[in-house]
């Protein structure tokens, strides 16, 4: 029996959508990565890796901030000394701009404590990201024609949201089924078989 392991996309890029990267991309930073894409055109794109968290949380880096259990994503390579946000809220944290599906990014930042402050378990309806993963020109969809990622449409913001998925990327394939559910057990390094 032979199993096609091509790692193509059916799926456009677009803002709200996922990227799952291919099994053996040779990349440190974004080998079995999972991110959620905030934007996309021909300019360029940016979203933010959902699989990658930090050792500190968000009390640990902002001290003043409401005492609240929160993980920390690396959310990519690029700008690593800002923390971004995602959240549900909309229009309820003022200057955040909608992505997609009902979800928004960044906004003002003391509505957020306000909020958190209010009531530890809003933090459900955030996210937060040390850092972002940024894509020049033409540079996704090099990347995409290379197969290096496959593109996944949106699904339920609870799982975008969710900071305690750890396993994520193999979930994701797992979750695809057939070739890619093979590939989900597939070792990081292909000589560990």
């Amino acid at each position: 029996m032979v199993i096609d392991f091509d790692f193509e996309n059916i799926n456009s890029p677009e803002p709200g959508r996922v990227l799952v990267s291919e099994p053996f991309l040779n990349d440190t930073f974004f080998t079995r990565s999972v991110i959620y894409l905030c934007d996309y055109s021909p300019d360029g794109s940016f979203g933010f890796v959902l699989n990658n968290f930090m050792e500190t949380g968000l009390k640990e880096l902002i001290p003043d901030f409401p005492d609240v259990d929160i993980r920390v994503s690396i959310g990519g390579p690029v700008d690593e000394g800002n923390l971004y946000f995602i959240h549900s809220l909309g229009d309820k944290i003022p200057n955040s701009q909608k992505i997609a599906g009902g979800l928004s990014i960044g906004g003002t930042f003391e509505a957020v404590k306000a909020l958190l402050i209010e009531n530890k378990e809003n933090a459900k309806y955030f996210r937060f990201f040390i850092g972002y993963s940024g894509w020049d020109e033409g540079q996704l969809d090099s990347e995409l024609e290379e197969k290096s990622w496959v593109v996944l449409k949106k699904f339920s913001n609870d799982i975008i949201l969710d900071d305690g998925k750890d396993d994520l990327w193999k979930d994701l394939m797992a979750k695809m089924g057939g070739k890619f559910e093979v590939m989900s057990n597939f070792p990081k390094n292909p000589s560990d078989n």
